[in-house]
């Protein structure tokens, strides 16, 4: 803002990921930066399927929709974001973007590459399209929901099969529903339990999922309400007690 630049732009060292900071001084990135991308990439390609990592709002589900979009949401990792999208194309379902809240994004026409640099390009034409009309690229997301709560944790699995360990942990999970009325499992689910409430005190959801390499049980959380996150955090601890082998500490 002291600068008084149009736009701000951030690369990794290898220029893969990318990011920006529009002229408010909002960072963009993450959901938004998909929304952001997700906009431009369905006025050119309407109708066309945004993958995206296992980890983004429900906001932004809705946001791709409402555009007229679809919006697949797969698993964690760069990789596996880019061939799930060229999956779909090769099943004739078109797939334009592949993008993940890390800030790796391909689109099919550049080969799906995961190209930082392009992913800028992209903006910045769009941006200069839009200063022509007195608008901006934030205009493009002022619609996108965020949520008001965010946090993510990462439970050490303390056993030495871990994997086992944490697939136990993940399949108990699929009975909470049963236990919890309130509770409804995520459709299109890949990665992990996804289980969402809209009760209107807690309004979220919680998505726990098992770290491919390391012993790890990564959870996120989110709720569009202030203290939401807390209520679906004790919630989580509360079930995962039973499993003397976690390391609940981030939980309590």
């Amino acid at each position: 803002m002291n600068s008084k630049a149009d736009l701000g732009i951030i690369f990794d060292t290898d220029v893969d990921r990318s990011a920006i900071v529009d002229a408010s001084g909002k960072i963009i990135n993450r959901n938004r930066l998909i929304a952001l991308m997700s906009a431009i990439t369905l006025e050119e390609h309407p109708g066309t399927t945004i993958v995206t990592d296992s980890v983004t709002s429900e906001g932004l589900g809705k946001f791709i929709e409402s555009l007229g979009g679809i919006h697949h949401r797969f698993k964690r990792g760069y990789k596996n974001v880019i061939n799930e999208s060229v999956r779909l194309n090769e099943e004739h379902i078109h797939s334009a973007l592949a993008i993940e809240t890390s800030g790796h994004g391909a689109m099919k026409e550049n080969y799906f590459l995961d190209d930082g640099a392009y992913t800028i390009t992209k903006i910045l034409v769009k941006m200069a399209q839009l200063s022509k009309k007195g608008q901006s690229i934030a205009d493009l997301i002022s619609s996108l929901n965020e949520p008001v709560e965010s946090k993510e944790y990462r439970i050490k699995i303390l056993s030495d099969d871990f994997q086992d360990y944490g697939l136990k942990v993940i399949e108990s999970l699929q009975s909470f529903t049963e236990k919890h009325s309130n509770f409804q499992t995520a459709a299109n689910n890949f990665e992990g339990v996804r289980l969402f409430s809209t009760d209107a005190d807690l309004d979220g959801w919680f998505l726990v999922r098992l770290s491919l390499h390391d012993p790890i049980l990564p959870i996120n959380i989110e709720s569009n309400i202030k203290g939401g996150e807390e209520k679906l955090k004790q919630l989580l601890a509360k079930q995962l007690k039973q499993f003397t082998k976690l390391d609940l500490t981030p939980l309590t």
